[in-house]
């Protein structure tokens, strides 16, 4: 949490200036009950009027001073405050997108999600009241305590008998609280998942009438989240009614003694009053500060949420150097025994992988569901390493290429078709900020697109709904292809990006990729023989293995696995009239 002061290091002056604001508004809230017993003493008790009055309007001149100062304070906390968030989530979202993926799945969409929104949002509000009341409160309580001697002596030995004892209870809940409320975020977490789980997955839901359990679900969720609520609730409930049963107390034993010392003639009724109002000042405060302390509590367990964040992963360098490299071995990819294992996986997904293809080669990668077909293809660009083995881009290790010199020489499309919020030529424009309209209308050519942007009203300036949804699940494929064709790329990877397309555009899309004049070394991920078939080489992938490698013909005759994918999506006669 202490790390996270540096984003205040703009804000020095707000965090001056608003606890000092704070502390005059305080000060003049201190000579209240002064003015309040000279009222009483002298101007009720001899009946003069204009003494009155001149005491009321010093209380509101003191007043309106005091709200002057209060307007001023919460202006440059609010500034401190606000600006200190929006520092602290651009952070955030700068390191997330420097993460790996084997950071990022390790971490949790959900989780980062709730620390970006809802830990700023709690850290934010505690910054804030820190600024505002951390020094307030406990100057008001020991400025009373000191001011309530001036009045009297004997009488005001009853607030050194509460104040530390009040001490003892706020700072033993807030140690009690702290560690409970971290866990109030991690089951947060979790109904946070599960939220998104079924708001993502509506449709399947209820395709299979699945709502009642997922309710439940949720509803267990929800549970858990209100026990440790409830629990840090119970502990927290008891600061205000302890402090109160302290508080009326002393003030019962302050009436007593305030009584007695009147009736002695060694105290004054005004005087009396001033130190109750000066216990009820204390009354105030520290009912304040325990709420100050409940939130900077919580705040404490988001900041550290937020910190263990930063702290996290392994930060994709921020690096544009161009290893150099020999131009004959241009375009060409190789993997020599190549093995890769995920985070807290027991078994590998890649095992001993070896192959090689040159520029404009198509590569078709095929197999079972869990095969290590996306696996593999997602090495090529670095979005994880290898765990083992070495794979070699022009001739030399990937792992010399930067991250982002070697992602703008890739074109990905992935499984699932993203499309962000925007015009659709603003997505196209993703694939190269450059780019020219003709440069957009060859690359929708060739993902058999440019129908999709034709139908719509404003063409390449129709808006993407979120998510893509104003757009069908082929016409999402087809742009994303568009959008790294964009690019120009030197390697190609569609990871199965052809499911949602009909047989014959599918084979237009895969002839199109063919004619290119510049044709990139594509790799086509499917479970459809028919999609990789006419590639130059095919791999074939059985449970993190390769169980072969050729051509389609060559690996009907060699790879069992191969012969069996195809005889299952081709029927007999349609094989031997092929």
């Amino acid at each position: 949490m202490k790390k996270l002061l540096r984003y205040l290091a703009d804000y020095k002056k707000e965090c001056i200036l608003g606890p000092l604001f704070k502390m005059l508004e305080a000060t003049f809230e201190l000579f209240v009950p002064l003015v309040v017993k000279s009222l009483i003493d002298r101007g009720i008790t001899q009946n003069d009027t204009g003494y009155i009055i001149k005491m009321c309007l010093l209380m509101a001149l003191l007043a309106a001073i005091g709200l002057t100062n209060t307007l001023f304070a919460q202006y440059f906390a609010a500034k401190a405050a606000t600006g200190f968030s929006a520092k602290l989530r651009h952070a955030l979202m700068a390191h997330i997108q420097r993460l790996t993926y084997t950071d990022l799945d390790t971490l949790g969409t959900s989780s980062l999600i709730t620390r970006m929104t809802s830990d700023i949002n709690q850290l934010q509000t505690g910054v804030n009241l820190t600024i505002r009341l951390l020094l307030r409160s406990p100057f008001i309580v020991f400025g009373a305590m000191i001011m309530a001697f001036t009045v009297d002596v004997k009488a005001a030995l009853v607030f050194v008998a509460a104040i530390p004892l009040l001490s003892v209870i706020v700072f033993g809940i807030m140690l009690l609280t702290i560690p409970l409320y971290k866990k109030v975020q991690e089951r947060l977490d979790t109904v946070t998942e599960t939220t998104r789980e079924n708001l993502t997955g509506v449709r399947v839901i209820r395709a299979f009438r699945n709502e009642q359990a997922e309710a439940a679900r949720f509803r267990r969720d929800n549970r858990a989240l209100v026990a440790v609520q409830k629990s840090v609730g119970s502990i927290s409930a008891l600061m205000n009614p302890l402090t109160y049963v302290v508080v009326n107390l002393a003030v019962a034993a302050l009436i007593y003694i305030g009584a007695l010392r009147v009736n002695s003639g060694t105290l004054t009724q005004g005087a009396v009053i001033a130190l109750y109002n000066y216990m009820s000042q204390i009354l105030v405060e520290l009912i304040k500060f325990a709420n100050l302390i409940i939130s900077i509590t919580k705040a404490a367990a988001c900041g550290n949420r937020i910190q263990a964040v930063l702290e996290s992963g392994t930060l994709i360098p921020q690096d544009d150097t161009e290893p150099e490299t020999d131009t004959s071995q241009r375009g060409k990819i190789s993997f020599e025994n190549v093995s890769f294992t995920y985070a807290d996986a027991s078994e590998p997904a890649l095992s001993g992988i070896t192959f090689s293809a040159k520029r404009g080669d198509v590569i078709g990668v095929i197999g079972g569901t869990g095969s290590g077909k996306s696996t593999l293809v997602s090495l090529i660009p670095r979005f994880y390493e290898p765990t083992a083995g070495t794979i070699t881009i022009d001739g030399i290790p990937s792992s010399e290429f930067p991250h982002g010199i070697l992602r703008r020489r890739i074109g990905v499309v992935p499984q699932k078709a993203v499309l962000f919020h925007g015009t659709i030529r603003e997505n196209l424009l993703w694939g190269n900020k450059n780019a020219t309209d003709a440069d957009i209308a060859a690359a929708l050519e060739t993902a058999q697109a440019t129908d999709v942007v034709a139908a719509k009203a404003k063409g390449l300036d129709e808006e993407i709904a979120e998510g893509g949804r104003n757009f069908s699940g082929g016409q999402r494929q087809r742009l994303t292809i568009a959008r790294a064709l964009v690019r120009k790329p030197e390697f190609l990877i569609l990871d199965d990006s052809a499911s949602a397309l009909d047989a014959a555009t599918d084979a237009a899309l895969r002839q199109a990729l063919q004619d290119l004049p510049d044709r990139p070394t594509v790799f086509i991920v499917s479970q459809r023989t028919a999609s990789v078939q006419h590639a130059d080489r095919i791999l074939v992938l059985d449970d993190g293995c390769l169980a072969g490698a050729g051509t389609h013909q060559e690996l009907l005759e060699s790879c069992p696995v191969y012969r069996e994918i195809y005889e299952s999506q081709f029927p007999k006669e349609v094989r031997q009239n092929g």
